[in-house]
């Protein structure tokens, strides 16, 4: 028997380099930033095109995750920046990478104690 450890996410999205950001959480990184990409569901992220994945993070639980989107949308725009140049400095859209090995290296495992 094969067993999938179920994983959830934490992302920012951003229109472009240094642009708008979105944060969100999901169980489904790839399905949910296709969704960003497409403007499938209305809101913040479609009305300012952030279609670019630039930062994410893996949670254990659904409830971890989301207290990490709620923590970071309260942070200064400032922080935000600092956490997304720390992974990704160029500020590259990840969706084109997302790839099992490259989702689930260890330093995108959320860590409190690395904050």
């Amino acid at each position: 028997m094969i067993y999938v450890r179920v994983m959830f996410f934490t992302y920012m999205v951003t229109n472009q380099y240094l642009g708008t950001l979105y944060t969100g959480h999901t169980d489904d990184l790839s399905r949910r930033i296709d969704e960003h990409r497409n403007g499938a569901l209305p809101g913040f992220s479609k009305k300012y095109g952030c279609t670019h994945l630039v930062w994410f993070e893996l949670h254990e639980t659904r409830a971890s995750a989301f207290r990490r989107e709620r923590q970071i949308k309260r942070w200064n725009r400032a922080w935000k920046i600092r956490l997304i140049k720390k992974l990704n400095p160029k500020w590259d859209d990840l969706y084109p990478k997302l790839s099992e090995a490259f989702v689930y290296d260890e330093q995108r495992i959320f860590n409190p104690a690395r904050l």
